[in-house]
This record gives C-alpha cells, sequence and structure tokens, in this order.
C-alpha cells in the first residue's frame, strides 16, 4: 500500500514517506542509498499507464497519469511493481490479464537487493535486466560505473530515453543477459533484476575475485529466494540465501509446467502431508532441482503436481486430510524422489532458508544446507 502523505506532497516527501516505511520494514538500512532515491526519483521511470501490483496488502489496478493523476502518483511512490510489458510486448501491460513479461520492480524489493549489493563509489557494475532503467539510474548515484543489459530492443529504447533524461550516464547494452557483457569485465559488482533457475557461470567469469553477484534465485519447485554470492579465486562463487524473492524469469530460462506424458500410471497412498512437501521447497529445489511443482484444482480436488524439465515423468498428490492419493507415470517416480527429498529436510531439523547456500562453479551449481 502506498506510504501516508498530504494530497498534493511534494516528490521529495513522497520519497521520504517511501523510504520511512521500507527503513521501518527493515529494507532499507543505509543513507546512501535512501539518498539514490531522491537522486534518481521513480516517477521518471515510470509508464504513463500500467498495471500496478501492491507488494503485499492492496488491490492490483491500473494506474493512468492523464486519466487519474493523484492515483498515478499514490501508485509510483507506493511498495507495488508496475507492468510495463505483457506477453513480451503482445499484450495490455495496464490491463492485467496477460501474463507480465516487464516491470519497474517494487521500491521495497530494489532496495533489499541493492543492501545486499553493498556498491562502493567507483564500483564498475554489471546489471542484468535494464527493464526501465530505474535500477542502473539508483546504482549510477551510488557512485557506480554501470553497464546495463536489456534483452528486448523496445523495453532498451524506452529506458535509453528514460536514462537520457534524467541525466544518468549508464552504458546500456542490447543482448541476453545470460551471457553476460565481457566487454566490460571485470567487474566488481554483478546486479540481476530477473529470475534465475541456475546461474549463468558467465557472471562468475566476469566478476573480479572478492566480487559481488545479487540475484533471484527462482527454482523450478518452490519460491524464490534472494541469494548473495561473492566469487574467490578458484573460479567459484560461494554465499547463501538472503529472504524471499518473486521475480520475473530471465528469458532464456523460461518454463512451464508440462502436461502429462502418456504411459502407465502407478496409483498409491502416502501419509506425508503434501503441505508439509511444499513447506520443504528449497531442500527439495536443492535434492531435486529438475522437478517443477504447483498446486492445481482437478474435479473439485486440490492437487500439487509435479513434473520433470524434460516432460518425461509426473507424478500428483491429493491435498487433504489423513492419507493422500498419489499417482505417477513415466520412468521417474518423482513423488518418490520429492518426498525422500522432504524427510531428509525433517530429519535434519527442517532448516529454515538462511541455513541454506549455494555455490557456482565450471562444473555447475550447488544449493545445501550449510554448517554454522
Amino acid at each position: 500500500m502506498a506510504p501516508l502523505v498530504p494530497q498534493g506532497a511534494g516528490v521529495g516527501a513522497r520519497i521520504d514517506a517511501l523510504a520511512d516505511l521500507l527503513e521501518g520494514r527493515g529494507d532499507l538500512a543505509g543513507a546512501d542509498v535512501r539518498r539514490a532515491l531522491h537522486a534518481a526519483p521513480r516517477h521518471l521511470f515510470a509508464p504513463a499507464r500500467g498495471w500496478c501490483a501492491p507488494d503485499g496488502p492492496g488491490e492490483r489496478h491500473v494506474i493512468d497519469r492523464d486519466a487519474d493523476p493523484d492515483g498515478w502518483w499514490a501508485g509510483v511512490y507506493a511498495d507495488a511493481s508496475i507492468v510495463t510489458q505483457a506477453a513480451d510486448g503482445a499484450g495490455d501491460p495496464a490491463a492485467g490479464v496477460d501474463e507480465a513479461t516487464s516491470s519497474l520492480s517494487a521500491p521495497g524489493a530494489v532496495v533489499a537487493f541493492l543492501e545486499l549489493l553493498g556498491v562502493r563509489a567507483g564500483d564498475r557494475v554489471l546489471e542484468i535486466g535494464t527493464g526501465t532503467g530505474w535500477t542502473a539510474a539508483l546504482l549510477t548515484t551510488l557512485g557506480a560505473e554501470v553497464t546495463t543489459v536489456e534483452v528486448d530492443p523496445r523495453l532498451a529504447e524506452t529506458a535509453a530515453r528514460n536514462l537520457d533524461a534524467a541525466g544518468v550516464g549508464a552504458r546500456l547494452v542490447g543482448g541476453d543477459g545470460a551471457a553476460g557483457e565481457p566487454g566490460g569485465a571485470p567487474y566488481d559488482r554483478v546486479h540481476v533484476t530477473c529470475g534465475v533457475t541456475t546461474v549463468p557461470y558467465a557472471w562468475v567469469q566476469q566478476t573480479r575475485p572478492g566480487g559481488r553477484i545479487v540475484l533471484p534465485w527462482m527454482p523450478e519447485f518452490g519460491d524464490g529466494h534472494k541469494v548473495r554470492l561473492t566469487v574467490t579465486g578458484d573460479g567459484r562463487a560461494i554465499g547463501r540465501l538472503h529472504g524471499a524473492a518473486d521475480f520475473m524469469m530471465l528469458r532464456a530460462q523460461r518454463t512451464v509446467l508440462p502436461g502429462a506424458p502418456d504411459g502407465e500410471v502407478v496409483e498409491s497412498v502416502t501419509r506425508l502431508d503434501p503441505r508439509v512437501v511444499a513447506h520443504a521447497g528449497v531442500a527439495v529445489a536443492a535434492d531435486v532441482p529438475d522437478v517443477m511443482g504447483g498446486e492445481r484444482d482437478e474435479g473439485g480436488d486440490r492437487w500439487l503436481v509435479l513434473a520433470d524439465v524434460a516432460g518425461t515423468s509426473w507424478a500428483r498428490c491429493r491435498v487433504g486430510a489423513g492419507e493422500h492419493a498419489v499417482s505417477q507415470a513415466g520412468p521417474r517416480r518423482l513423488w518418490d524422489e520429492v518426498a525422500a527429498a522432504c524427510l531428509r529436510w525433517i530429519e535434519r531439523g527442517r532448516p529454515g532458508r538462511s541455513r541454506f547456500g549455494m555455490t557456482v562453479g565450471p562444473e555447475g551449481q550447488d544449493v545445501r544446507v550449510r554448517r554454522g
């Protein structure tokens, strides 16, 4: 919801009210980031029309600068994302109907990642996902030398206009962010504004030893997570999970839950509650990273539905009281794999998100419970 500000308040008062809200919630800690919010005001990067989605309580709604200026200002300086593109440009971003494919991220999420990044004046920063250009502007006002990569040419054009109008000198490059931007490497920081399931190793290769990478890790199963990695001298990046995150995916890593393939269906029952499995999301994602999952309503019942990314196998377990019906098909028994991962998590004492760490190296990505 929008912070309380007097009607007709100036931009500075709106920014301070928003910053106070974020500080009180623990997202904003440093005075430098607060100053950056003033130096790169969010309204300069907001669309004239968009779909406003509060990051918390509040109804989603359209904002329109011409039709309802007061509502537009309130939405721009609320802790809410504003959809700026739908269906990769084929839909109306202000309708709230088609899948959102780009947005002006909610200030709370933006600020939380900036705090994790810990950018210093003079740092060379690679940003993956320019969007409207707001985060690149914030990084620049924090004293960074910013290279920002945007895959969508139309979004890049809009961001370039926004940055130019705001007087921001970030270097904007068109291309697939999964490849990074080797022309500006090595970087002191890498700031990722889109979700990834697997961290591209190019980002590690293009970061100095001791440099940081912050990103929204969006595994195939369960919720998303903020991750901060530090690059080591042996070609790896290591770090921990730091909190919840929900971002649109890097286009190169988009996936959808596939339909059930043909094949013999094996029926069984389980006493393990699928709701407990859902709560073990990060543990399941760590142990069986290629299994996707989500709840669906079918025939009046609620099911936890699973599928492997390759589309070879599927499973579902009915949510309800008592024993739970399980159906599985394909060469893998996905419910059995996911249930085993959940039980291992229970045996470890149900460690929370902050106990998990991530390592990225030439051999791939590893997520597991860390000691200490």
